[in-house]
């Protein structure tokens, strides 16, 4: 039986990171990412992120 991960403590790796690594991005293993980002999403990516107010 495995421990339980602790409660508010989030894990290595997500199920999708898990599945991308043995299956690739699209479902073909070793095939490459596709996903990049271009200039335009880059430009309008904020450099820092306000982390909101809790009110």
């Amino acid at each position: 039986m495995r421990p339980r991960p602790i409660n508010g403590v989030a894990p290595d790796k997500t199920e999708d990171d898990i599945a991308c690594e043995q299956l690739g991005p699209h479902g073909v293993p070793g095939a490459p990412d596709p996903a990049r980002m271009v200039p335009q999403v880059k430009k309008n990516t904020p450099k820092h992120i306000d982390p909101g107010h809790t009110a």
